[in-house]
């Protein structure tokens, strides 16, 4: 009989290589993409843009940052998208920020996405980390 040493198996630890997923195609982010955009366009969500992050970072596939009017609506659109995401399978999603409505953060894996008050869209301008402008608001032009 012939011995073969084995590294010993860790209680809890997978005995896969690659982490789950590591090489699946895009076509699950764009979906939630999807999911997610439809979500906010819903709830009247205003200058919705999305910034695609493959390549470029580690912390998602997809970053969306919307604008709502008010605290009331900001949490109503957070609270909508991870109802959803939960309905497609989407477990333990992120949401930071939905009680104080400024700035709400929804991790939803491979989507993060990012729920602003126009003034505090303003004051952080996460588009300009990315390389990217904020969107002319009508609103803005308007009572200019």
């Amino acid at each position: 009989m012939i011995a073969i040493a084995t590294k010993p198996r860790i209680p809890g630890r997978s005995r896969r290589s690659t982490p789950r997923g590591a090489g699946r195609k895009r076509a699950v982010p764009k979906k939630l993409l999807g999911l997610i955009e439809k979500s906010l366009d819903d709830d009247k969500a205003e200058d919705i843009v999305v910034i695609d992050l493959s390549g470029k970072s580690s912390i998602a596939d997809f970053m969306v940052i919307a604008t709502g009017r008010s605290q009331r609506q900001l949490g109503a659109m957070a609270r909508h998208v991870g109802e959803k995401l939960n309905a497609v399978g989407i477990k333990g999603v992120g949401v930071e920020g939905a009680k104080q409505g400024d700035w709400v953060l929804i991790d939803g894996g491979d989507v993060v996405v990012h729920l602003f008050r126009p003034d505090v869209r303003r004051l952080y301008n996460l588009e300009k980390m990315w390389g990217m402008h904020l969107p002319d608001s009508g609103h803005e032009a308007a009572s200019a």
